[in-house]
């Protein structure tokens, strides 16, 4: 883990240093939620997902869900709307 000290700009603008942005893979145009509190700032990459990623995700859902419809002894035509 790196320790630098940076300067905020008169425009309220603080530059990461390089090997930090390298470090954590950032660069222009990434996303940060920035959490304030008493006398700490926290920068929290905000990353988004690949479509490959939702795939997945989604397929793992649709698993576990289809587990607990059966353990239930729920089926298909028990769920389509009448």
């Amino acid at each position: 883990m790196n320790v630098e000290t940076v300067r905020m700009s008169s425009k309220g603008q603080v530059v990461i240093p390089q090997d930090i942005r390298e470090e954590v893979h950032v660069d222009e145009g990434t996303l940060f939620a920035v959490v304030g509190a008493k006398d700490t700032i926290i920068l929290k990459r905000i990353t988004t997902p690949s479509k490959e990623e939702l795939i997945k995700d989604l397929g793992v859902f649709a698993k576990k869900a289809k587990m607990k419809l059966q353990s239930r002894k729920i089926t298909e035509k028990d769920l389509q709307a009448k």
